[in-house]
């Protein structure tokens, strides 16, 4: 299996086609001076997070301020490996791999933190008398700490398969084509692991928020809960629901292209890389500065200050002085 996949590296490279430096421009430009945007909005968000004290107390935030983090690191990482492709830059094994691993890393991250993030609203909606008491800002910082340290712990599982790849058999260190997270795939254990663990995260993910969305549903109903703040909650997980989804469909990113790349010349498949980059990498990390400064009243007026270049407006006055 080991010189199967060995031989399919060195050979990859066969027939290789390019597309012209027009058409590349034409799809680039856009797609980083978009990344760029919304680079700027999560970067804004990020500062308001961290500048105010209301923020930086309270739980909600403190989670919302782990999940722009990890998300705006996964897009500066896609973009970088986008870019690179794009001006057909090829790195060596152990630099691609670096970027590779790093952007798994913060991949895990934004579905964990969603479960975190669910079971705070849950608890916000059908124990509020107990929330402050359960949902305090270091076992918040403890929950985050747990979600680092299980994306580390898949991060570090990938790179021992990885490092388990005979390397010295290859004619050159140097990668045949773009990096990505396919061609690290560099065994039968590596692939298999990497479906294994994906189809488990957000198993187990969707079942916990599906399962908290259900729970808030059903103290809607009851006549002792506050129905606005119900509603809300419900609307929150509903959403959190659709980030997760889209998340979901990010990790099959690599495999679509690599099916397509089969049946289709390069060229063509270079051209639905790019579409399916924007869809399926970039804009669902490009969502939740988007949900939650403007579904956010406390965020909305701050975030609207900051982007219009400091023009106060009347949502955000008040909120200014803390």
């Amino acid at each position: 299996l080991w010189n199967v996949n060995l031989k399919r590296i060195t050979n990859f490279t066969v027939g290789l086609q390019y597309r012209g430096t027009l058409e590349v421009l034409l799809f680039s430009a856009p797609i980083t001076t978009s990344c760029c945007v919304f680079l700027l909005v999560n970067g804004t968000m990020l500062h308001i997070l961290r500048s105010k004290a209301v923020f930086r107390e309270t739980a909600r935030y403190v989670l919302l301020y782990n999940l722009l983090f990890a998300d705006t690191i996964q897009m500066v990482l896609s973009q970088l490996l986008y870019i690179l492709s794009a001006c057909r830059i090829r790195l060596t094994y152990p630099v691609c791999g670096f970027l590779v691993m790093l952007a798994n890393l913060t991949t895990g991250i934004s579905p964990l933190t969603l479960v975190v993030m669910s079971l705070e609203r849950y608890v916000a909606v059908c124990y509020p008398l107990r929330h402050a008491s359960i949902v305090t800002i270091r076992k918040t910082a403890l929950a985050i700490i747990i979600v680092w340290a299980v994306s580390s712990l898949n991060v570090f599982i990938r790179l021992i398969l990885l490092l388990n790849f005979p390397f010295e058999d290859l004619e050159s260190l140097q990668m045949k084509d773009f990096c990505s997270n396919t061609p690290l795939l560099l065994g039968p254990m590596s692939d298999h692991y990497d479906k294994a663990y994906t189809w488990v995260l957000f198993v187990s993910a969707g079942v916990a928020v599906t399962c908290s969305y259900i729970g808030v549903m059903i103290a809607a109903r009851s006549a002792s809960t506050d129905k606005v703040s119900a509603c809300n909650g419900r609307n929150t997980l509903l959403l959190h629901l659709i980030q997760l989804g889209l998340s979901l469909s990010s990790t099959i990113y690599d495999p679509l292209v690599t099916e397509i790349s089969k049946v289709l010349d390069r060229v063509t498949v270079l051209r639905i890389w790019s579409i399916l980059y924007v869809f399926m990498i970039l804009f669902p990390r490009c969502l939740s500065p988007l949900i939650y400064g403007i579904r956010d009243q406390m965020i909305r007026g701050i975030l609207m200050y900051h982007l219009c270049c400091q023009v106060k407006l009347p949502n955000s006055i008040k909120l200014l002085k803390y």
